[in-house]
């Protein structure tokens, strides 16, 4: 074999070895991407599980404390419904225990009056427990409507009863047949009157 041949198949040999060692470089390369991606993947994946589990917790958490926020709530509301039915049941009490004692003042009188038959007495009496029992409402909010010539009112007056009269004015109050009343400007009781109609 001559040297020039020699020379030729050398450089063959080391053209052809350079690309597979580069081949070789490029594909360990790619081997170490890879492996490394699978281990990113990998390390991802645990800490989307991660996470995903830290996630669950939190939301049982507040689902639990949503639970018993609602209990208490329900609690809350079963406990202020049970306090409105007992004040329902004994709102009255404070006026009854007041009225309690104009009936016992009223009760007096009318034994007295029998003991003695006095029964101018017994008028003076039941005068003072009526003032008593207006007293009593009024200390409660309760006042008269009042009808002395005043005009026909349908949100405060009832007419009964209507009648021409010259000496009082067209839609005005002849004679108040029983008393209103109203509770803090409410009216709970109209009065029952005889309106003036011309």
């Amino acid at each position: 074999m001559s040297k020039n041949k020699k020379q030729e198949e050398l450089k063959e040999e080391i053209i052809t070895e350079k690309p597979q060692k580069e081949n070789n470089k490029k594909e360990t390369k790619e081997k170490e991407t890879k492996e490394k991606k699978s281990e990113d993947k990998a390390k991802d994946v645990e800490s989307s599980e991660e996470i995903i589990e830290k996630l669950k917790l939190e939301v049982e958490d507040w689902k639990n404390s949503y639970m018993r926020k609602q209990a208490d709530f329900q609690n809350f509301t079963k406990r202020k419904e049970k306090e409105m039915e007992e004040l329902r049941k004994f709102a009255s009490e404070k006026i009854i225990v007041k009225l309690l004692d104009g009936i016992d003042n009223l009760s007096r009188a009318v034994e007295t009056s029998k003991q003695t038959s006095d029964f101018e007495s017994l008028s003076k009496g039941v005068e003072m427990t009526l003032n008593q029992f207006k007293q009593i409402l009024k200390t409660e909010g309760v006042e008269a409507i009042e009808t002395d010539n005043k005009e026909f009112d349908p949100q405060k007056h009832m007419a009964v009863m209507v009648e021409e009269s010259e000496e009082v004015k067209n839609n005005h109050i002849i004679m108040e047949l029983q008393k209103g009343y109203s509770l803090k400007g409410k009216v709970v009781r109209p009065s029952m009157v005889k309106v003036c109609k011309k």
